[in-house]
């Protein structure tokens, strides 16, 4: 079965606000053998969401709105799913008693509009929702031939995942067939995407029942992979012999099968060999540093480093010759390669690693620099035997070229770890 999530609100289409209930009721639909086809984000206009009521309602087994079915005048939820089934709204005697009694206790008068509240889909079974005033609607109808499951849910997130957790989620595991679903990700740094596709896209077709995406951003390929079948058995073993042809293909260019990031991949790697790393950054301005201390437990492994981003203190940390910087710029693969021996050394880490370059938007410093382009960045890796550099002719603003040189000293540490091993 497929659902469709309709987020009813005109304040979701500006930058302002997000709709984060949809990511919620898609991981809770998922775990009940659920895949989400589509989402749609609705403004207040009852003609707008009638129509992506009809359109939800024809293409999806499940339907849920979220928001919408407030007081005011731009609360159209219920109309609105009402015109699309083709039925009418009555008004609930006791949910107006209980908007009657919840005003009372809190000794205000009702304004007529709450009244609107207590119009529930013909045929509907009320939800109960204990953190707010609107209460949630579940319909389980026939529509020419076909089963319809419609579900109508506050926005507030806390009263939405209360009412589902307490009232949907029961309904829909008692009333669905037993399916279960299966997940993998495949995790790539720096391959193109096209030459991902190339090569995997003969493997996964062969699986029509796997849903497959890929993914591309942030210097990284991501592969999903999810299949739905009557077991989770039978689900894990078809996701897990599609992976393993995946891996085969695409060997220790994969650096995750498991969902991890590649920091803490790295993180992992150095631990299993009983290694430490310290860094020295320049353009990235401690970003793999960043990274690498956003993992618990990092420190056992990451010693720490220095953002070198003056000429003397490249010196003063990592003791880069003040020679080496004059002759040869400080984005040079000369630097960089003083710049990673220096600071293992400082910090008797087993492996030092360095990053160097033009950020942009404006050229190099003045000297050895000026006329090198923006995007040049050196990374070079000591391992107190042999330190290896490498240059990089990054595209981008600098943003992108900051996490792109992060994203490449992290590759570079992982494959020298392999080659290591």
């Amino acid at each position: 079965m497929i659902a469709e999530i309709i987020a009813a609100g005109s304040e979701m289409l500006t930058p302002f606000r997000q709709d984060t209930n949809s990511l919620y009721l898609t991981g809770e639909l998922n775990t009940l053998g659920v895949s989400v086809a589509f989402k749609t984000i609705v403004g207040d206009n009852i003609a707008h969401l009638t129509g992506a009521a009809k359109v939800a309602i024809a293409r999806a087994d499940i339907v849920i709105f979220s928001g919408g079915l407030g007081p005011t005048e731009d609360d159209l939820t219920r109309e609105a799913a009402a015109a699309a089934l083709g039925i009418t709204l009555r008004r609930d005697p006791e949910i107006l008693t209980a908007l009657y009694k919840r005003f009372a206790a809190r000794r205000m008068i009702m304004p007529p509009n709450n009244a609107h509240q207590a119009d529930v889909l013909e045929g509907a079974t009320i939800l109960e929702n204990r953190n707010g005033s609107a209460p949630g609607q579940y319909l389980d109808t026939i529509i020419d031939g076909h089963r319809k499951i419609v579900i109508l849910l506050p926005g507030p997130p806390k009263e939405l995942k209360g009412l589902f957790e307490e009232a949907c989620k029961p309904l829909l595991a008692a009333n669905l067939p037993p399916r279960h679903l299966a997940k993998r990700l495949l995790r790539m740094a720096l391959i193109p995407e096209s030459q991902v596709d190339a090569r995997t896209a003969p493997i996964y077709k062969e699986y029509s029942d796997i849903e497959t995406t890929i993914l591309a951003g942030s210097a990284e390929i991501q592969l999903h992979f999810l299949a739905a079948k009557p077991t989770l058995e039978e689900a894990e073993a078809r996701v897990n012999e599609l992976t393993a042809r995946i891996e085969d293909e695409m060997d220790d260019a994969i650096f995750s099968s498991q969902g991890e990031s590649l920091e803490e991949v790295v993180l992992l790697m150095l631990g299993m060999r009983h290694l430490t790393l310290a860094t020295a950054e320049s353009c990235t301005g401690g970003l793999l540093a960043q990274r690498l201390t956003a993992i618990a437990g990092s420190s056992r492994y990451f010693l720490g480093g220095a953002v070198v981003y003056s000429d003397n203190l490249k010196t003063i940390f990592a003791d880069v010759p003040a020679e080496t910087i004059s002759t040869k710029g400080p984005v040079s693969a000369e630097t960089a390669i003083a710049l990673a021996e220096g600071i293992r050394s400082r910090t008797a880490a087993s492996l030092g690693i360095s990053i160097t370059g033009i950020a942009g938007p404006g050229p190099g410093a003045p000297g050895p620099d000026a006329d090198k382009p923006i995007g040049l960045v050196y990374i070079a890796l000591a391992d107190g035997q042999q330190t290896n550099v490498t240059e990089l002719n990054l595209t981008g603003d600098r943003e992108r070229i900051r996490w792109w040189a992060s994203q490449h000293a992290l590759e570079l540490i992982r494959r020298h770890l392999l080659s290591a091993a």
